[in-house]
């Protein structure tokens, strides 16, 4: 931890004025009289991107079908437009990326196209702290195939239910094991998981291996191809600013273009005969290819605008800021908050190259402690069993944020605020 953080308010508001970033929160709605640090669930508004919507509602009204080619961005290649940006903050080419889909739709198209089991290899190794989600889809594909998914889908376990050691999952990629697939940023903890040396070692033993990056991509710098991932996926609504459910993206390594796509559809046939409509699918030699359905304009549109602020701002500044808000945030828990009464504890892995952009909290009341900061207009969010996620965004929050929410934590224990809450978890936590 930086011995160099100090606990006054001052030093916050220091740090702020020394901030290459700070001008960037002009460029994003903050709700009114609110401490936002719940980006890692859903990024708030960037003004260009309100503008991007705006844009083509306008265009939808005095276009019609002429959209498609002659709005300002044609909606026929957006999807290969947002996804050629966002490869420049993946480490990918171009054509490699494309925006598309939802996260688990992502999933089940890429997981089922590279998930080939013969009869020596027939397993699928994920992990037991990956989200839900992803765990509903692998079981699915090992389904599908006619297995057991008690036999045929195994999940590297966790010591102490927070993290997972790499060492570990190496070991369980065995010579019956068809596909590696694993979260970038665990979502409770936010541990990093090392996905370079996860992905050499799954290919010295002639495995293929994906990653879910939702809790990583907009916040942590990529590296896909250097590394030589074969696919990737993840949402845009976190660290993108997206804005709610918006349009998903998916990387697929050149190498694998020429294979056939397992759920095909026909916005994934070659761009230039799709009008052709040919009743045989060939498949657009591009990450292009995994499309299935027509795009969703209007949730994909915001991304025009939210990327260019990551663009501009820089992957690599964008994390450096994010490291340092984190760490200062878990120095001050340290100082303030660890002993009694407080006892708040830091489950996120200290080391800058083990974490991603959000800090997990625990304590026991961590349920009511949330409520009881919503309440006073601090936004984070709630993970059983007992985790506060605080997720300050590089682009939109401030060093003196971080320093009143401690403050916030701090003041609920020393008033008993949490008590005046129910302990049930409400529908959206």
């Amino acid at each position: 931890m930086d011995s160099a953080f100090k606990v006054a308010e001052e030093y916050s508001q220091q740090l702020d004025l020394q901030d290459p970033l700070s001008g960037y929160r002009l460029k994003f709605h903050i709700p009114p009289n609110t401490i936002y640090m719940d980006g890692n669930s859903l990024g708030l508004l960037a003004k260009n991107s309100e503008d991007c919507v705006l844009r083509a509602l306008n265009e939808w009204k005095t276009l019609g079908i002429q959209g498609w080619l002659n709005a300002d961005l044609p909606w026929f290649h957006m999807a290969e437009e947002l996804g050629a940006q966002c490869a420049q903050i993946v480490g990918a080419l171009p054509t490699e990326v494309v925006a598309t889909g939802t996260t688990t739709v992502n999933i089940h198209s890429l997981v089922n196209t590279f998930y080939q089991p013969d009869d020596l290899r027939t397993k699928i190794l994920g992990d037991e702290l990956n989200f839900p989600s992803d765990i509903y889809a692998l079981t699915s594909a090992v389904k599908l195939r006619g297995l057991d998914p008690n036999k045929n889908l195994i999940l590297a376990p966790s010591r102490d239910g927070r993290t997972l050691d790499e060492k570990q999952i190496v070991e369980l990629m065995t010579d019956d094991v068809a596909l590696v697939f694993l979260p970038s940023v665990l979502y409770r903890s936010g541990q990093l998981l090392d996905m370079k040396t996860l992905t050499e070692q799954a290919h010295r033993r002639g495995i293929p291996i994906g990653f879910d990056c939702s809790h990583s991509v907009g916040a942590i710098p990529h590296f896909f191809d250097e590394w030589q991932v074969d696919f990737a996926l993840w949402c845009s609504y976190k660290y993108l600013n997206g804005g709610p459910g918006g349009t998903a993206f998916l990387y697929v390594n050149e190498n694998h273009f020429t294979v056939e796509p397992a759920l095909a559809g026909w916005f994934g046939h070659v761009k230039e005969r799709q009008f052709d409509m040919a009743p045989n699918f060939e498949h657009a030699r591009s990450a292009g290819g995994w499309q299935i359905s027509s795009p969703a304009i209007l949730s994909s549109v915001p991304l025009e605008g939210s990327l260019k602020i990551i663009l501009e701002a820089g992957i690599q500044a964008i994390r450096r800021k994010s490291l340092t808000m984190t760490s200062y945030l878990m120095f001050l828990i340290d100082e303030l908050l660890s002993e009694d009464p407080y006892n708040y504890a830091v489950g996120t892995p200290r080391e800058a190259k083990r974490r991603g952009g959000h800090v997990a909290i625990e304590h026991e009341e961590g349920s009511r402690i949330s409520e009881a900061l919503r309440v006073r207009n601090v936004i984070p969010d709630f993970r059983p069993p007992n985790i506060v996620r605080i997720a300050p965004s590089p682009l939109y929050s401030t060093y003196n944020e971080v320093w009143r929410v401690v403050q916030h934590l701090k003041e609920i224990i020393d008033s008993k605020e949490y008590e005046r809450f129910s302990k049930g978890r409400k529908l959206i936590s």
